[in-house]
C-alpha cells in the first residue's frame, strides 16, 4: 500500500454567486449615491427659495418645492439601496470568512460577531472590518501582499463615515437640503467618497473571491 496519500483539498462553500450579488448591490448603491450627488448639484444651482428654508427655529414655514420633494424620493431610494448593499456585502464577507477558517485550519483573529458588530461599535469600527478582510486574504494567499484596493476602499469608507455629511450623518433629509443650498461642497466631497468606496469595494470583492476560487473543486 502507498503510505504517501496526498491530503484532500479543503471543501469550501461556494462564493461565486454571493460575490456576484455583492458586486451588483455595490453597483446599485453607487448609482443611488450618484443620483443623490446630482440632486445636491441641482439644489445648489436652484438656490434657496425666496420664501427661505423649509424650517426655521424648528417650525415649518413653507411647502417644499418639487425639487425638494424629488430629493426626498432620491434619498429614500438611496437609503434602501445602501441597506441592500450592506446586507449583501455582509453575506459575502461571512461566507468568505468561514472559508478562510477552513483554509487556515485555525480560528480567525476576530470572532464571528465582529463581522457585524465591527461596523457599528465606535472606535472599533475604525479598523476591525478592514482587519477581517485582511485575514480573509491572508488565509487564501498567505504569501501575497494585500490588494491595494483594500486600502483604497477602507480609506474612502473612513472619509465617508467620518465626514459628518456622508454615510453617518444624523441630519434629517430637510437639513441635508439646507446644507445643499449653503455648503454643497462638503456634501459633494462626502458623495464622492461613498461612490469611490463602492467602486473600490467591487475590486475587493473580485480579488478576494478569485483567491478562494482557486481552491474550488
Amino acid at each position: 500500500m502507498n503510505d504517501h496519500i496526498a491530503p484532500r483539498p479543503p471543501v469550501l462553500s461556494p462564493v461565486r454567486w454571493v460575490a456576484r450579488g455583492a458586486v451588483m448591490a455595490l453597483a446599485l448603491a453607487g448609482a443611488a449615491w450618484v443620483a443623490r450627488a446630482l440632486w445636491h448639484v441641482r439644489l445648489a444651482a436652484a438656490g434657496m427659495p425666496d420664501a427661505g428654508p423649509l424650517y426655521r427655529d424648528g417650525d415649518r414655514q413653507r411647502l417644499p418645492t418639487p425639487l425638494e420633494d424629488g430629493y426626498h424620493v432620491v434619498s429614500s431610494v438611496g437609503d434602501v439601496a445602501t441597506l441592500i448593499c450592506a446586507l449583501t456585502f455582509l453575506l459575502w464577507l461571512q461566507r468568505l470568512r468561514d472559508n478562510a477558517r477552513t483554509l487556515s485550519g485555525r480560528p480567525p483573529r476576530y470572532a464571528g460577531i465582529w463581522v457585524y458588530a465591527g461596523w457599528i461599535i465606535p472606535v472599533a469600527n475604525l479598523w476591525i472590518p478592514r482587519g477581517v478582510v485582511a485575514d480573509i486574504h491572508h488565509a487564501g494567499a498567505p504569501e501575497a501582499r494585500l490588494p491595494r484596493a483594500v486600502n483604497w476602499w477602507w480609506a474612502l469608507w473612513l472619509v465617508a463615515m467620518l465626514s459628518g455629511t456622508g454615510l453617518m450623518y444624523a441630519d434629517t433629509t430637510d437639513e441635508v437640503i439646507a446644507r445643499a443650498y449653503d455648503k454643497v461642497e462638503l456634501l459633494l466631497a462626502a458623495d464622492a467618497a461613498v461612490i469611490g468606496a463602492a467602486v473600490a469595494a467591487v475590486f475587493v470583492v473580485r480579488a478576494l473571491t478569485a483567491t478562494q476560487q482557486r481552491y474550488a473543486p
